[in-house]
């Protein structure tokens, strides 16, 4: 990729302009700047705090990664998913839920729900399997399809939950609730719903202002819920962001990349037509450049890019991490069909290999390095905020966002939680119950699917830098 025009990308930095578009852009002339660049120009190269670069991770990614987790995502073990999309929001008196048909949820009728044959054993029948994609009422824009054979679900009943402990860096939900639920995640794929305006943005507000280490004297660019509607230029912001230590700055560009993750996904899965006829869901590129533009975002669009590559790489050490654990003998991706859950567990340790010959992997000993006491509290601080995040994911207002929303938390928090918990893995029996390191089974399917939607990211990017390419 060539350099950028110094006047595109200083329109871009708000520093020639009011507005940071400059007077022929606010007039309607063209922007500057071809429109794959004023998005991508500046994401290349290596990552701050990483030893990494952008291009070694989409070859990995795009070319090898990438379709085997892909597949992987689409077997019984971790497609479904328990959650409580009940749980009344901790933070605000807010009960209402997005009005959006496309945000609904829209549970199957008793008469839609396949029936499964009575079985005492803890499996999924394969006649359950062949009937999820009968629900099509329940398939529009954001509703849940809440429908599982009844087997489905007395096999899940089966499977245990591992008490929360003090390494969680996620408030899990109740899976004995009543109000929880398994989700067909194949069923309820995460798309573009219509929730918007000052309700998410509320959600986003409440994430970065109150829980990403930042004082309320520093304004974050482009808050839209700010006084100066997001005319700050964000050099303060920076400057006290650069200021920071490793874990802090790490923190908000975790946050940061989720997000941009999210709005990739919103981008790439749009609905393009809903008529009589039928839906069409696809690529919207004019989405896609109101939030990652460099010009149209004044500099934060690339910014946001870089910040999802950083998480893919704190995900990425994550996986490689763990494979001693998924490699015991013992252990089971269990659904009952013994021949099926041995490919399903031959499919899962290849890819964990896999991640472990990626050549530049995040050095995760650079965190919470130094004195050990101001260590400690330190990762105290760091794991009570993220708890705090995904409490705040059930104020969201949209039910399919809510469950994508929780799901990706939790897998960032069990992202994390591997991380840190470097020494009880290597200690881990080979074989019978590990009792110093354990992981639930949604700690397991959310982990796989967030990582799932990071890597399904850094291939849309690819996609939509080639579509960009015939964009001015």
């Amino acid at each position: 990729m060539g350099r950028c025009d110094l006047r595109w990308l200083l329109l871009g930095l708000g520093l020639l302009g009011a507005a940071g578009l400059g007077p022929g852009a606010a007039a309607g002339q063209p922007l500057p700047g071809s429109a794959e660049q004023r998005c991508f120009c500046q994401v290349t190269g290596y990552l701050d705090d990483c030893t990494c670069d952008v291009e070694t991770i989409d070859t990995f990614n795009n070319n090898k990664l990438f379709p085997r987790l892909n597949k992987l995502l689409e077997s019984d073990y971790f497609r479904h998913y328990k959650v409580n999309l009940k749980k009344p929001c901790p933070f605000w008196n807010d009960s209402s839920h997005c009005g959006i048909r496309d945000c609904a949820v829209k549970p199957c009728a008793s008469n839609e729900v396949p029936g499964g044959a009575e079985s005492a054993s803890y499996k999924y029948s394969e006649e359950a399997s062949k009937h999820v994609g009968e629900c099509e009422e329940a398939k529009r824009l954001g509703a849940v399809n809440e429908s599982l054979s009844e087997e489905t679900q007395r096999a899940m009943l089966q499977w245990t939950q591992h008490e929360d402990s003090s390494d969680n860096f996620c408030e899990a939900d109740d899976i004995q609730s009543p109000d929880a639920e398994y989700m067909d995640l194949l069923l309820n794929p995460e798309r573009y719903t219509g929730y918007k305006g000052p309700e998410a943005w509320k959600i986003w507000n409440s994430i970065y202002e109150e829980n990403c280490f930042k004082p309320l004297t520093i304004e974050r660019p482009l808050n839209p819920l700010a006084s100066g509607r997001g005319g700050n230029d964000g050099n303060s912001f920076y400057s006290w962001l650069e200021g920071l230590c490793v874990e802090k700055r790490a923190f908000y560009k975790l946050i940061s990349g989720l997000h941009a993750s999210i709005n990739t996904h919103l981008s790439a899965r749009y609905l393009l037509q809903d008529t009589w006829s039928g839906t069409k869901w696809g690529h919207n590129v004019t989405e896609f450049q109101h939030r990652f533009d460099e010009v149209l975002t004044q500099g934060e669009g690339p910014k946001r890019l870089k910040n999802l590559y950083f998480l893919y790489l704190i995900e990425l050490r994550a996986m490689s991490k763990v494979l001693p654990f998924f490699e015991r003998p013992g252990f089971q991706l269990f659904t009952g069909n013994e021949n099926r859950d041995r490919e399903t567990k031959n499919q899962l340790l290849e890819i964990l290999h896999l991640t472990k010959s990626f050549p530049l992997h995040f050095d995760e000993n650079s965190f919470f390095a130094g004195n050990k006491k101001e260590a400690a509290k330190l990762k105290e601080e760091f794991r009570l905020h993220f708890r705090n995040i995904s409490r705040i994911m059930d104020c969201v207002g949209c039910l399919k966002c809510r469950l994508w929303g929780k799901l990706q938390t939790q897998g960032l928090g069990t992202a994390l939680k591997i991380l840190f918990s470097q020494k009880l893995i290597e200690n881990m029996p080979e074989s019978g119950p590990s009792y110093g390191f354990q992981l639930t089974r949604q700690e397991i399917v959310s982990f796989f699917n967030a990582f799932g939607r990071i890597s399904t990211s850094v291939r849309e990017l690819e996609n939509f830098k080639n579509l960009l390419r015939n964009v001015q």
